[in-house]
């Protein structure tokens, strides 16, 4: 937002400039110039250099509306907006398209309304969600391809107009569209559509209850999104399918795909910053480092070559001098070997905080959706469920001997939703939201506890007691795995859970029965997940102690400072 802002600004001094320079005499470029400048502009925004673009628009407007060329101007107009179209600044981009089709409707350039209508249908559409209006500015631009007889963007437009209609729910009205386009896209569409094509064919096939079609066409289109460049119409397929799977029962997979829908709309959101930042930051402590030790090497090299040629110019110096010699040429070697084992030491590090970094992230973002999805599905889907339930059993009580289906049905749906609230607790525990802590550590125990294995808690702290949210869902998952470890490797009889808090920091020790292992060769050993568990304490700034011996237990001990 930062750069977006910084090129809206310039922008609007620019206006101001430019403003000023109209009061002034000035020589008016031909019209040939002003059209050189205005594509210059245009190429500018496809190379996503949009300070540049705007600059150059506003200068070809100027001279376009000196000039009063009606056509020069709706096209740039319709430059600009696409620059903030770009940037994700709908209202600024909307401000500027209409411009641009009050100046375009003065001129015979149908193929310049087709865009306009199409860009300002894609806004109302999928930025204000205002369908309505969307399909009619839709339609207007299909009349203008049609004038044109342009079939690409014919095809294209059909293609908009059935996803606002099916994204609408109404595949009836949408489904004419869709029939021409599956006749004509092998002739007149093109890669980029093709994707959005396969999903829009899965829902409407899903919406009819075809599964095998509506499957076949939503593989295809996560499978040919894979290949392409096009992330969103990927991440949308993957999230129509969700809804199809979902809906047929097939709950796994419809999660499964909603997980990746939420993994590339967070992609898409975020890898442009951590691009810049973690590879631009990465690349500059590693060129820094390189240059450091290509001086001292070029440092050594020329100090061992003075020495060389002193010692063939003093043939005759004494034995005394020779062996001194040696001695500081051996001193500063191993002197020069620390100083790069030290610099190595130092990259080792940074490359390790990067990785911890980037393992932060990555549960940070896992926690983060756990959390929606849970809500999700609590708030959404386990609502609908209830609602469907109880429409039934109104049903059933006014019925005396009702279907047997209509029993069957209730039976489903309460399996349903007792199934997603499970779900909805698993990914994020009830108790830990609504009571805090040392209630869902405790919890955690028992439900851990079985006929091989029983879980001990004790605290010396009040169960009332609660901290910052994020803080007790990162320490609830840090205790959550632990306990998963011992349960899946240890082999233990017994563990042990205990709790308190010393000096504002909580200290959590683990302890089990079980086979134990060598902490000489903890690092050989030690798994993702533990790394997972090391990171997300390190994020915490606490420490994690762990002492173990064969067949003979594991104790773990966790040192967080408290945070309120």
């Amino acid at each position: 937002m930062p750069q977006q802002n910084r090129i809206i600004f310039s922008f609007l001094l620019l206006l101001n400039l430019f403003s000023t320079c109209i009061e002034a005499k000035e020589k008016i470029p031909s019209k040939e110039k002003i059209t050189f400048l205005a594509k210059e502009a245009c190429q500018y925004m496809k190379e996503d250099k949009f300070e540049k673009s705007l600059v150059k628009s506003r200068i070809a407007l100027h001279y376009a509306i000196a000039i009063k060329d009606d056509n020069l101007i709706a096209t740039i107009y319709n430059t600009i907006g696409a620059n903030f179209d770009e940037m994700s600044e709908f209202d600024k981009a909307f401000f500027y398209y209409n411009k641009g089709l009050v100046y375009a409707n003065k001129t015979k350039n149908y193929q310049l309304r087709n865009w306009l209508y199409n860009n300002l249908g894609n806004i109302y559409c999928f930025d204000k969600k205002q369908y309505e209006k969307g399909i009619f500015y839709y339609k207007k631009a299909l009349e203008y391809s049609t004038k044109i007889k342009d079939s690409s963007q014919i095809v294209f437009t059909k293609l908009n107009i059935t996803w606002a209609y099916f994204d609408i729910g109404r595949f009836d009205n949408g489904y004419p569209y869709l029939q021409f386009i599956n006749k004509h896209h092998k002739k007149y569409g093109d890669e980029s559509t093709i994707v959005a094509l396969n999903m829009l064919n899965g829902m409407y096939y899903g919406h009819k209850m075809e599964r095998e079609k509506a499957n076949l066409f939503f593989k295809n289109a996560i499978r040919l999104g894979n290949k392409g460049q096009e992330k969103s119409d990927l991440s949308f397929s993957h999230l129509e399918y969700s809804k199809f799977l979902l809906k047929n029962g097939q709950y796994q997979q419809a999660y499964e795909n909603l997980a990746t829908y939420n993994t590339i709309s967070a992609e898409l959101n975020n890898e442009e910053k951590l691009k810049k930042v973690n590879v631009a930051g990465i690349n500059l402590e590693l060129d820094q480092y390189k240059r450091e030790i290509d001086n001292i090497e070029a440092k050594y090299q020329t100090s061992q070559q003075v020495l060389i040629e002193r010692q063939y110019k003093n043939k005759q110096i004494s034995v005394i001098i020779i062996a001194s010699l040696i001695l500081i040429i051996i001193l500063f070697y191993f002197f020069f070997q620390n100083t790069r084992l030290k610099q190595n030491n130092k990259l080792k590090d940074i490359q390790s905080k990067i990785q911890e970094n980037i393992i932060n992230a990555s549960i940070n973002g896992q926690e983060t959706e756990r959390k929606k999805i849970a809500s999700f599905l609590h708030d959404n889907i386990s609502a609908l469920l209830s609602s469907a339930g109880l429409h039934l059993t109104v049903f059933t009580s006014q019925n005396q001997t009702p279907a047997q289906e209509i029993v069957k049905t209730k039976v489903l749906l309460k399996e349903a939703h007792d199934k997603v609230r499970d779900l909805s607790h698993e990914l994020m525990p009830t108790l830990l939201a609504r009571f805090g802590l040392f209630y869902a550590l405790e919890d955690l125990c028992e439900k851990n506890s079985n006929s091989a294995i029983d879980f001990i808690y004790t605290s010396t702290l009040p169960t009332k007691i609660r901290y910052n949210e994020d803080f007790e869902m990162k320490m609830y998952f840090i205790v959550s795995e632990l306990l998963n470890n011992i349960t899946k490797h240890s082999q233990a009889k017994k563990g042990t859970v205990t709790i308190r808090e010393h000096n504002e920091s909580i200290h959590i020790h683990i302890h089990d029965n079980g086979k134990g292992f060598d902490t000489d060769k903890f690092e050989i050993i030690e798994g993702f997940g533990l790394n997972q568990t090391r990171s997300r304490i390190n994020n915490l700034q606490g420490n994690l102690t762990i002492n173990s011996k064969l067949n003979s237990g594991t104790s773990i001990s966790i040192l967080v400072p408290v945070v309120h």
